[in-house]
């Protein structure tokens, strides 16, 4: 048994926390806070970024040009519907999302959302890591590994899990940081 074999698993989960905060909203304008905004278009749900370019103007405007111009009005809808906070401006061509001020009530609203989706994905470690346990016992019962090997896996398994769950105190502490500074 090869513990890198759930190192594919950790990775995703550290992936998928990265694309789950970057939605948080910080000081200035991020695409992806609105990419993921579902957009009822052509009869169906899609994501925003899946029907029109969406840029940063400047530090606190993002504009969003759909490629179909018939859309315009399903964008806005899907913007403000999405409880982002935010006020959609359509000019005929496309839209203008302006971003306000963060208040210091926002602000701590945010960290307590960031902190939230950290826990979640410290959860889904111990969860891969239970799972590698389990196979690791199974395997020891089966006669496959010995129980000095099970204890070397195990260690293995503990220090990787360590350094998936620095991982993410970094990405959260820098997250937070970007959300405070103001």
């Amino acid at each position: 048994m090869n513990i890198n074999t759930f190192k594919g698993d950790f990775d995703k989960a550290i992936e998928y926390l990265k694309t789950d905060i970057a939605g948080l909203r910080t000081g200035r304008a991020n695409t992806a806070l609105v990419e993921n905004v579902f957009v009822e278009a052509y009869g169906t749900k899609q994501q925003l970024k899946a029907v029109a370019s969406i840029s940063v103007a400047d530090s606190k405007t993002l504009n969003i040009e759909p490629w179909d111009k018939s859309l315009l009005a399903a964008v806005e809808k899907g913007i403000r519907d999405s409880g982002i906070g935010v006020n959609p401006i359509n000019d005929g061509r496309l839209i203008r999302v302006c971003l306000p001020e963060l208040t210091v009530e926002r602000r701590a609203e945010l960290v307590k959302v960031l902190h939230q989706k950290l826990e979640n994905a410290r959860i889904s470690i111990r969860k891969i890591r239970e799972e590698a346990r389990n196979m690791i016992i199974e395997e020891e019962k089966e006669k496959s590994i010995s129980e000095d090997e099970r204890y070397q896996l195990q260690d293995q398994l503990e220090e990787m899990v360590k350094k998936y769950n620095e991982d993410v105190k970094t990405i959260g502490d820098a997250k937070e940081k970007e959300i405070t500074n103001v």
